[in-house]
């Protein structure tokens, strides 16, 4: 997840944290390269009449690397770890196909046989970890669980026209039939490797072969979707609109979809659409979907950055009934209950944030600013201290613990914070020491 934090002007105005929580493609962290394991395969593919070469390599990818994940999954089910999870050895295998990726060795073709050679490295403590965050977001599993379902379909339908053409080879519209099921097949290898880049933050590389998968398959909502939600990590906020819409268009009842836009067009300013997309995923999400807490939250930001702070606090409240242990959402309804002037219900959820999250560096910082507006400027400054210990190119903070030490009189350390902001970029520090013929 990448987090955009929108600044703090040094009169000390406190906004939310709008952070890109984007549907169907959280981040799961990278894979070390300390303990790997390595699985290799190898598989031939005994082309027919009907086969190319194209063909004949996506028929023999997908093969070899159902053989490595079997290989991986049977050595992840015997994982102490793993073993407490109680998956299945499929949801071990499914699970772990969003994770790590099959690497080609070899290849060779003669013109009747497809011969491929790849292998698997993965740091099982890693992958574990990674399936471990995956199982408890059943959005995201049961996306994997719908691409692997595609999948299967596609071979079957493979093989029965293979057979079917090996009757009638005249009959070109099962030509026709046989090359669109070998595209959605190779549709849904793309769009898994773009799963794992989208892990691995490689944003671009995740777009692109999400591209090619919908180039194979035209009408492959999820991967609109999914190319979507890269697209706002690159800030290309319309283009990840226009994708959306096509999800949207391909399955109307996509909530995940139109989440995803509300929150572009959240980035984008548009509150109203904002809203009126965070309304139509509320009421798609199944009740019982951890990401139904989402659009509550966004819709809460939505309606905090519209200035109705009353209607924000009541979805912050209905995303934390949903997930009490939702720290973003503490976050910002203490900036909500602070724009009402609720200083110490701002700091009780502040505190809860923090405790939810000891490295939530913003959080210290709201905090700090409640207790300046209590004047208690002392523990202010201790709060900035620490967001600025956790986040030391944060230019707000030390916009913030410039402005306490400013009430306390210390102008050489309102000064020298200001610069150091000023340095980081703060327009608004380096007007503020602009104005006061100080260069920085």
């Amino acid at each position: 997840m990448e987090k955009r934090t929108r600044r703090k002007a040094i009169s000390g105005k406190s906004v939310a944290v709008l952070v890109g929580m984007w549907i169907f493609i959280f981040a799961y962290g990278n894979l070390a390269i300390a303990g790997l394991v390595t699985f290799q395969k190898e598989y031939t593919y005994q082309a027919s009449e009907a086969d190319s070469k194209l063909s004949s390599r996506a028929i023999a990818l997908e093969q070899v690397k159902r053989l490595l994940l079997e290989e991986l999954g049977t050595y992840l089910e015997s994982e102490t770890e793993v073993k407490n999870f109680q998956l299945t050895k499929d949801q071990i295998v499914i699970l772990t196909a969003g994770i790590v990726r099959a690497e080609i060795i070899e290849e060779r073709w003669d013109g009747k046989t497809y011969s491929l050679k790849a292998k698997i490295k993965a740091d099982p403590k890693d992958v574990t970890n990674s399936i471990d965050k995956l199982r408890q977001d059943r959005q995201k599993s049961k996306e994997l669980e719908q691409t692997r379902q595609k999948a299967d379909q596609a071979l079957r339908e493979v093989e029965k026209l293979k057979k079917e053409l090996e009757i009638a080879r005249a009959e070109k519209t099962r030509f026709g039939q046989y090359n669109a099921a070998v595209n959605r097949l190779s549709a849904t290898d793309w769009f898994e490797k773009g799963f794992v880049l989208g892990i691995a933050g490689r944003y671009k590389e995740a777009i692109e072969a999400y591209t090619r998968a919908i180039e194979l398959n035209p009408k492959y909502e999820e991967a609109y979707n999914n190319r979507g939600g890269a697209y706002p990590h690159l800030g290309e906020y319309r283009q990840a609109i226009r994708d959306f819409n096509k999800a949207i268009e391909l399955k109307p009842d996509n909530a995940g979809a139109f989440y995803n836009r509300g929150l572009a067009y959240a980035y984008l300013g548009d509150n109203q659409q904002a809203i009126s997309d965070y309304d139509r995923a509320i009421g798609l999400l199944p009740k019982d979907a951890l990401p139904y807490t989402l659009p509550y939250h966004g819709r809460g930001l939505a309606y905090d950055s519209l200035g109705d702070h009353q209607q924000a606090i009541r979805d912050y409240d209905r995303a934390i009934e949903l997930n009490p242990e939702f720290a973003l959402a503490y976050n910002n309804r203490g900036v909500a209950y602070v724009h009402l002037r609720e200083y110490q219900q701002a700091i009780r959820d502040y505190d809860r944030a923090i405790e939810l999250d000891p490295k939530f560096a913003a959080a210290y910082v709201y905090r700090g600013l409640a207790y300046l507006w209590l004047r208690n400027y002392q523990q202010a400054i201790k709060d900035f201290n620490k967001g600025i210990e956790l986040d030391p190119k944060n230019a707000w903070a030390y916009s913030c613990r410039g402005l306490a030490y400013a009430f306390l009189g210390d102008n050489q350390q309102n000064i020298r914070d200001y610069k150091i902001a000023a340095r980081l970029g703060s327009r608004e520090a380096q007007d503020k020491l602009r104005s006061q013929g100080v260069s920085w």
